[in-house]
């Protein structure tokens, strides 16, 4: 029985099987890979596999994902990320970013210049260090901050890259990459990095493997569209996708952007890494969690 109509049967159950018993029948049989390193995250299939994430992540893999990521893993026990960090080498599954440092949200940090802030971000870098060879990871995630409005921007792309040097000064011997993250104006106001072309830039400028791209196909759909000849602008400095449809930030099929021809591109240029999916679920419960799978399916050929 195929893992779709599986998973339709169990959704038809639910309530009547423990996750044991559900989680038992998923092993009799799994879909194929898909063809790109997609990655859910925590609570993307939760009503089929339950709270527990060792047993989300088996789920993850028995629908052919191959890769994870979890923006919260740093924050997690540490018992928790090396139980993650084997389970996910057990399956064969690869893990993606987590998120480096404390995010501003609302006020100036890296952009500024302030020896303090950079000081504390250069600190939390460190303690990624620690996390991402616990559990296996290369990629991290950083986002630069808000804009400071009482600075002109070519002397806060000057302290940002002055930052990001040093960082890469500590990530440089692990082989650790952290992945500069622009953001859209309606979901982010106000932070200071927001386009792939900027993004580029900055990257060129800090000129290291340890310091690259996260294209966000979301978040770039809403500041920019042009994707696909931006994916190919900024070929050489991208490191890590994440996805989500606009409007609605879920899976893809449910907006405008045309994912199969996306990933298409990202395939036929020979992308190796993790394409995450920060986005949510466009329906409810179990139905929710069959829709994602299929929209999944349905992109991923090519």
């Amino acid at each position: 029985m195929k893992r779709r109509q599986f998973i339709r049967n169990s959704a038809l159950v639910a309530g009547s099987l423990s996750t044991s018993d559900v989680l038992a029948r998923q092993a009799e049989t799994s879909e194929d890979p898909f063809q790109l390193h997609y990655a859910p995250h925590l609570g993307m299939f939760k009503h089929h596999a339950g709270d527990n994430p060792i047993d989300q992540l088996k789920f993850m893999s028995d629908q052919g994902f191959t890769a994870f990521e979890d923006n919260g893993m740093k924050g997690r026990d540490i018992d928790l990320q090396e139980s993650m960090a084997r389970t996910l080498s057990d399956l064969g599954m690869r893990m993606g970013v987590f998120v480096a440092h404390k995010i501003y949200w609302d006020k100036p940090n890296l952009t500024s210049g302030d020896e303090t802030l950079r000081n504390e971000f250069l600190d939390h870098i460190r303690d990624s260090v620690e996390v991402a060879k616990r559990v296996n990871a290369t990629w991290m995630t950083v986002v630069p901050g808000h804009v400071d409005l009482r600075l002109k921007m070519g002397y806060q792309t000057s302290n940002l890259v002055d930052t990001l040097r040093k960082a890469c000064d500590i990530l440089e011997p692990h082989n650790l990459v952290m992945v500069l993250e622009p953001l859209n104006f309606m979901n982010h106001p106000g932070q200071f990095l927001t386009e792939i072309p900027q993004c580029y830039e900055i990257c060129k400028a800090v000129d290291s493997p340890a310091c690259k791209i996260l294209f966000d196909i979301y978040h770039q759909q809403i500041t920019e569209g042009n994707i696909i000849p931006n994916i190919d602008m900024a070929w050489d400095e991208i490191g890590y996708f994440q996805i989500g449809d606009n409007p609605g930030r879920k899976e893809p099929t449910t907006g405008e952007i045309n994912y199969r021809n996306i990933f298409r591109h990202i395939h036929d240029k020979g992308f190796g890494g993790i394409l995450g999916m920060e986005h949510g679920n466009s329906k409810p419960g179990t139905e929710g969690e069959v829709a994602l799978i299929d929209a999944y399916r349905e992109v991923d050929q090519f």
